[in-house]
């Protein structure tokens, strides 16, 4: 009998996401007139997509936005802020939450800049998908929560994937992806975070020496090869505590030989202990329920 095949490798975006999913909760489509205030919110992004305006967004650090076409704006760690539209013409709009994982960093949310502001225009190839997003989202039929979340989660996946072709990221992982030398690193580390990685381990999947390959990761990233690594596991062990699993296999699945090892790797990446962290709020990667349900179309 011919052997099976292999299961196809997963691609650098796909296997991070696989370790910090994205999760979307659309809680309001339709019109918007007027002042509408939005708080500061640590543990999740907020999303805006403008169908039709014009409309300001003001209260952000950077300064107002003008949105005058079809837009779609992501705040990955957004402050209060507030949409402004027109008492007479008002504004067409889709806003949500979203989180990438279970817990409150992550690599991906890290990497983006304050503000991601693109023209719907500009997202090549998603014409269809955003046309079932407002098809769904403004008409009331049954299972339309579901669909305009889904939805939403593949329109941000396609903003992902054009960020790295665009190179939006500064540092981090999302700039660390998008760099030839330093991609199969990054995939290697995210694939196997549980194993004992040397520099000289990375910087061969690099095809560069130790000094060049510390130096070019560093440059890159924004952080030492070991330091990215302890963090990812950090982040990655946060997740696993979130739901629900034992301290035990959370060390092993981060790559910590003991729970004595990962709890003083923890302590001094977080701050706390894990039993400690764990007792504190959950709102860092979760959905609050007042947030999962949409505004009935104005």
């Amino acid at each position: 009998m011919p052997e099976p095949e292999a299961p196809p490798r997963a691609d650098r975006l796909t296997t991070l996401l696989q370790r910090f999913p994205l999760q979307a909760g659309v809680f309001h489509v339709g019109g918007l007139c007027g002042v509408h205030d939005f708080d500061r919110d640590t543990g999740r992004g907020h999303l805006h997509l403008v169908r039709r305006g014009p409309v300001r967004m003001i209260g952000l650090a950077a300064g107002p936005i003008d949105i005058v076409q079809p837009t779609l704006v992501l705040l990955p760690r957004p402050e209060a802020h507030r949409l402004v539209a027109d008492d007479r013409e008002g504004a067409d709009v889709v806003c949500g939450t979203v989180v990438f994982g279970a817990s409150g960093r992550n690599p991906v949310a890290d990497a983006l800049p304050d503000v991601v502001q693109v023209p719907l225009a500009e997202l090549q190839g998603s014409e269809a998908l955003l046309d079932l997003l407002f098809d769904e989202a403004f008409v009331d039929r049954c299972g339309r929560q579901a669909a305009v979340d889904r939805l939403c989660e593949v329109l941000l996946l396609r903003l992902l994937r054009h960020g790295m072709a665009q190179g939006w990221a500064a540092s981090g992982a999302m700039a660390g992806l998008g760099d030839d030398r330093l991609a199969p690193v990054l995939q290697a580390l995210h694939e196997r975070p549980a194993h004992a990685w040397t520099l000289e381990q990375m910087a061969a999947l690099a095809a560069l020496s130790r000094s060049r390959f510390a130096k070019r990761f560093h440059a890159v990233t924004g952080l030492a090869p070991m330091v990215y690594l302890t963090a990812y596991r950090i982040a990655l062990a946060q997740g696993l505590l979130r739901q629900g699993r034992a301290p035990k296999a959370v060390a092993q699945a981060a790559g910590y030989a003991s729970t004595a090892a990962f709890g003083r790797a923890f302590v001094r990446r977080v701050g706390m202990t894990p039993t400690a962290w764990m007792a504190t709020p959950t709102g860092p990667g979760t959905l609050a329920p007042e947030n999962e349900t949409l505004d009935q179309p104005a």
